[in-house]
């Protein structure tokens, strides 16, 4: 039972108890029974000398995570395995009626994907209402259309609403301490009685998702109970704990390829419009304890100044808070940026994100840090030297998992204190950036982005990504603009709407700043540098300039559009391979997963007559040899030649995980060519076919510095020869993903033959 109260008197010679269920306050006890029957249990009271009464409330049953656990999250070599967890946030639901906790989908690999809503009883009954103010805060245009609507409505709005804080734990798995966390926060929530969490509860509410990638916690728990006891006990799986996409999964944010990104944004972000959106994370061990925004520079410039404005005065403010109650090492404007979308979808959909980064352990493995050991990060930081950026110093010692518990706890609940305590702050703020966004745009401000009349896939998984992030598109009539004609239909995508200026950053070429130190050395982004959708789907789109009034559209009898299909060749069966290594490689991941995504295109343009089979192939497999094995091509992913060489060294990984083709694997792998085999190496894994097979190519980029060549997630132009197998069926101008990539030269006097036509050159240096 959620809710009981009960009123009791004890005298020498007699106890009364009497239940009474379902009563939320002591003003509505009586209310359950006769007049009659209270007046005489109130007399029968009072006769004992002693009025009383006691709620036993739902925070009294709420159980704590050992009593579910075994254990208490933060104790040192204890994992929770993912059923566990969802185990736990079940009894608290069912203990309280703080929380609301369901699930919302399946993971990729068919684990419940769940998140629980935490406010106060009252709030979690008027959820519905609290939604439909965040709506109308997020989306102002209905002052722009209702003339009758009374000019206070905004400030009832903010009087009214709350606070909506999302907080996920656990996107990268080996990032122990996060989930364990979403346990500890959830239970103080929900069985405190405290001001302060009465106070967080009544002026927000809480979205709390346990873990953005429930599969990893079950692949790094499983493989540190393995190895616990053993000399490789901390260490990281020898897999990639997603299964396509490993760390890379907090890069989807603006691609949303995968599922547990899409159920997020579809069924949290989307539905909610949080304001504040906390993001715990751990770091390196031998650094700052813990980073809280501001981020250093640069910051995309889509992101409206309101958002930066948030994150820097809430990230302070939380800074200051928590050396205020004894935590060490904190730094703040340094070490990560605000560039990419890739990591930060509520920056374009009016909420900060706040990122915090807790120095990790080995995984629950208590580990010592010494004070000479520490080091600086991006940004100005030196672990080692208080600044302005930095401190107090911590000096170093012990650092186990419970000191990470301890730092994403607090961090939390100095955030939710901010967040309750300037309830209005955050939704006026959260109001003028949805009136910025739809307001109409002056002259020679962009108006709106064309998109190519003429339908393709590419043009269509576009279309997608934008309408999943909440973009509308727009078909308007016959136009001219830009120097050009466009049709009847032709679709338009305008930036006077709520997420506009999400569109446009996505949209766009992006300029990143040339940053340099004072030794003249380009300043590495946190992260790549561009993420323009057009340039990555080789779609055409034309921008439109303020102002512009576009026509509506002409109703036709009947309309249509497609392309031509290209061909392909088809020389008998497809049978490919993808190398892994037991070195995980996230390139390895997304390869499988792109195939995965456009089998049907591979079986489509192979057509009928061709097997098509797939798989991976392991170290050993090309060890023992690959004759009579049906295997035709073998794609090896993004890997250092020594990881595909060697592998993991003996005595850093259980006997069965180290080593990696060898010698006799290289052999093998020439014989397979010899034998009309195929072999496709992707980006660094090239310099293994460079070196193991003698070929005449070179990489003009090895050696050079940074000062003398450096891409580091940037998109180039090709020119490509169509007349190569390679290039069929393709655009003569195309382009490729270039970070820290290679770049080849043919020696001179080799038969040799490439399809790029001419020199790459940079769109987005």
């Amino acid at each position: 039972m959620k809710h009981q109260s009960a009123l009791f008197c004890m005298n020498r010679s007699y106890f009364t108890l009497r239940l009474l269920f379902g009563c939320r306050s002591a003003g509505d006890r009586l209310k359950t029974r006769s007049s009659r029957s209270a007046v005489l249990t109130i007399a029968a009271l009072r006769l004992c000398g002693i009025f009383l009464a006691v709620t036993i409330a739902a925070v009294s049953q709420v159980p704590t995570p050992k009593d579910v656990l075994g254990f208490t999250p933060g104790d040192d070599r204890k994992l929770a395995s993912w059923a566990q967890v969802v185990d736990y946030f079940k009894k608290l639901d069912a203990a309280s009626d703080r929380m609301i906790f369901e699930e919302i989908g399946k993971t990729t690999m068919g684990a419940p994907f769940v998140y629980a809503t935490v406010s106060s009883p009252e709030n979690i009954k008027n959820l519905e209402k609290y939604k439909g103010i965040n709506d109308k805060l997020a989306d102002p245009r209905w002052e722009l259309t209702s003339s009758s609507i009374p000019r206070d409505r905004v400030r009832r709005y903010i009087a009214d609403g709350k606070t909506i804080v999302l907080i996920t734990f656990g996107i990268h798995s080996t990032e122990v301490g996060s989930t364990l966390s979403s346990m500890l926060i959830a239970h103080r929530l929900l069985s405190s009685d405290e001001p302060e969490i009465k106070k967080i509860l009544d002026n927000t509410i809480i979205l709390l998702v346990p873990s953005l990638n429930p599969d990893g916690v079950d692949i790094v728990k499983n493989w540190y109970d393995k190895t616990l006891g053993t000399p490789y006990e901390g260490t990281s799986p020898p897999e990639l704990y997603h299964k396509y996409v490993g760390h890379d999964n907090n890069r989807d944010w603006y691609a949303f390829t995968q599922v547990e990104t899409q159920l997020t944004v579809d069924k949290i972000h989307n539905v909610w419009h949080p304001q504040i959106v906390h993001d715990v994370h751990q770091q390196g061990a031998n650094g700052a304890r813990l980073f809280l925004p501001p981020y250093m520079d640069p910051v995309e410039p889509n992101v409206p100044k309101q958002i930066v404005e948030g994150y820097t005065e809430l990230g302070l403010w939380m800074a200051n808070d928590l050396r205020k109650k004894g935590l060490q090492g904190i730094t703040t404007g340094t070490t990560y940026d605000a560039w990419t979308p890739a990591r930060a979808y509520s920056h374009y959909h009016g909420g900060v994100r706040i990122l915090s980064e807790t120095a990790s352990a080995r995984l629950a493995t208590p580990i010592t840090v010494k004070f000479e050991d520490l080091r600086g990060a991006s940004g100005g930081l030196d672990a080692k030297k208080e600044s302005d950026k930095f401190g107090p110093l911590w000096k170093g010692g012990e650092w186990k998992l419970r000191n990470i518990t301890d730092y994403m706890t607090s961090a939390a609940f100095s955030l939710l204190t901010h967040a309750s305590d300037n309830r209005e702050r955050w939704l006026s703020r959260f109001y003028e950036i949805g009136k910025e966004a739809v307001r109409p745009r002056k002259e020679g401000e962009l108006e709106a982005f064309v998109l190519d009349p003429l339908f393709s896939m590419n043009q269509w998984h576009l279309e997608r990504i934008l309408k999943r992030g909440g973009v509308e598109i727009s078909q308007v009539g016959k136009f001219e603009a830009s120097g050009r004609e466009f049709p009847n239909r032709t679709k338009v995508i305008r930036l006077d709407q709520p997420y506009g200026m999400f569109a446009k950053a996505l949209l766009e070429r992006q300029k990143y700043p040339d940053l340099l130190d004072s030794k003249g050395q380009p300043i590495a982004p946190y992260d790549v540098t561009a993420h323009s959708l057009p340039l990555l789907f080789g779609t055409n789109l034309w921008p439109v300039q303020a102002p512009f009034k576009f026509p509506e559209v002409v109703t036709e009898p009947g309309f249509g559009s497609g392309t031509g299909a290209g061909s392909a060749i088809c020389a008998g069966d497809f049978d490919y391979r993808i190398y892994r290594s037991e070195v995980s490689s996230m390139d390895e991941g997304w390869t499988r997963w792109v195939i995965k995504e456009n089998e049907h295109v591979i079986r489509m343009n192979l057509r009928d007559r061709c097997r098509v089979s797939q798989g991976p192939i392991r170290n050993r497999e090309i060890v023992f040899g690959l004759a009579n094995t049906g295997v035709n091509t073998i794609i090896f992913p993004d890997q250092s030649p020594n990881q595909i060489l060697n592998g993991y060294a003996k005595g850093t990984m259980p006997d069965e995980y180290t080593g990696g083709v060898g010698k006799e694997g290289v052999e093998n792998l020439k014989k397979f060519v010899e034998a009309g085999g195929t072999l496709v190496f992707l980006n660094r894994s090239s310099q293994f076919a460079i070196e193991q097979f003698n070929l005449p190519v070179k990489d003009v980029t090895r050696g050079l510095s940074r000062k003398e060549f450096y891409i580091p997630g940037s998109i180039l132009r090709t020119e490509l020869d169509l007349s190569h197998p390679i290039a069929k069926g393709m655009p003569q101008q195309s382009i490729a993903w270039f970070e820290d990539s290679p770049v080849f030269e043919v020696v001179q006097s080799a038969s040799f033959s490439s399809s790029l036509r001419d020199e790459s050159r940079t769109l987005n240096p």
